[in-house]
């Protein structure tokens, strides 16, 4: 069934002139609006990637883990390494350089936290 309606609008996408059949019409044609409708999805993508940033942001689990790293009297290579700001494998040279003194325990070496005091000594 057609409608009888003739209503001159713009098109929301495009801006040009065209005369919609219904009153809920916002495009001229089918291609404008599935051009808006990309770009549409593509906003809401952009706006939920930037709210779980801020959410992210908001809840800092960097300082946690940082703050359970300086409550610990032995440290994992991985651990040392955070806490000086350097790499794993810098901490593991100064290992075998003989610089730290580490314990393997078990598939880990173990630094005692007086070692890395001693460093800067």
């Amino acid at each position: 069934m057609s409608s009888n309606l003739f209503i001159p609008k713009t098109c929301k996408h495009c801006g040009n002139a065209f005369t919609a059949r219904t009153t809920v019409t916002k495009y001229c044609t089918s291609v404008c609006a599935g051009k808006a409708y990309k770009v549409r999805k593509r906003q809401e993508k952009i706006q939920s990637t930037l709210t779980i940033d801020m959410q992210e942001q908001k809840s800092e689990p960097t300082l946690t883990y940082h703050n359970t790293i300086n409550n610990k009297d032995f440290l994992s290579v991985t651990d040392a390494s955070k806490l000086i700001g350097v790499s794993r494998w810098t901490i593991q040279r100064m290992i075998q350089q003989g610089r730290l003194k580490a314990v393997s325990f078990g598939r880990k070496r173990i630094i005692a936290r007086s070692q890395i005091e001693n460093l800067f000594n």
